[in-house]
């Protein structure tokens, strides 16, 4: 190959940077021109390419987010979307695309090779959902930002003793749910990968914590339980007699610098 394309597709995951600088470098060591793709697929239709050199990527190993920026794109599902992007590559002579993302984007690379332009993906989404794969790139970022987040609401609730209710991204995986929940000493963790009732796995466990003498308490619950944490913490509040408060992290757990290990994974992928 003599010109390839890289791309960041989907939800932004901390060390996604990371990767597109070691696609980049080990594209340049070798002779190979590579393009920016400029905001995913959308970027392939739309003709939205800049070529990269060393110096484009240079600094950006510590930063969040991605400087080729993300996006969903819709068009790039229809037969006409698909044709665009294909006649983008041939008008830049790219032989392969480097794609950056999560099991959607993935999706989007497996139909534009089966048209005729390779693809390699690599695992970008702070979910950690992706098949046969241990780890992707920003998951471990993300569950530290939650670790954090979670430890000061634990401060504020052991001074109030209260029970903070704590919704975490994921979509339709448990796996920050589940392992911010042990590393913080959740009381409950609720995932979607396990059935779970609510007087069982949060009422009766927080009353029998309560016989300790222990008065404040952490439940974590992931957005794919579609579970309404502001209920969840009303009904505890009346089961119990807690004072109860629900928190919702929302899209501060996609941002901030990138972990040693995160860095280090995207760089040995790119």
């Amino acid at each position: 190959m003599k010109t390839i394309a890289v791309l960041t597709s989907g939800g932004d995951a901390p060390g996604m940077n990371a990767a597109v600088r070691a696609v980049v470098r080990t594209a340049c060591e070798n002779g190979i021109k590579v393009y920016g793709v400029v905001r995913g697929y959308n970027g392939l239709i739309n003709g939205d390419l800049i070529e990269m050199d060393l110096r484009s990527v240079s600094d950006i190993i510590n930063r969040g987010g991605t400087i080729l920026y993300s996006a969903r794109s819709k068009e790039f599902a229809t037969e006409e979307g698909m044709q665009k992007a294909i006649d983008t590559c041939k008008k830049f002579g790219i032989e392969g695309v480097v794609v950056i993302g999560g099991d959607g984007s993935f999706r989007g690379a497996r139909d534009l090779s089966e048209r005729g332009i390779p693809c390699v993906g690599l695992p970008g989404t702070i979910d950690n959902d992706i098949a046969c794969c241990d780890h992707t790139i920003g998951y471990d970022t993300c569950l530290n930002t939650i670790m954090e987040m979670i430890d000061r609401l634990r401060d504020t609730s052991e001074s109030h003793d209260r029970c903070s209710v704590v919704e975490v991204m994921g979509r339709r995986a448990g796996w920050l749910a589940l392992n911010s929940g042990i590393a913080c000493g959740a009381t409950s963790i609720l995932i979607p990968e396990v059935p779970f009732d609510i007087e069982r796995d949060v009422i009766q466990r927080m009353r029998k914590t309560m016989l300790t003498d222990k008065k404040h308490f952490i439940i974590v619950v992931a957005e794919g339980c579609e579970i309404d944490v502001h209920d969840l913490a009303k009904e505890i509040e009346e089961k119990t007699g807690v004072e109860s408060r629900a928190t919702v992290l929302g899209h501060t757990q996609r941002g901030g610098y990138p972990t040693a290990r995160d860095r280090v994974m995207a760089t040995k992928m790119g």
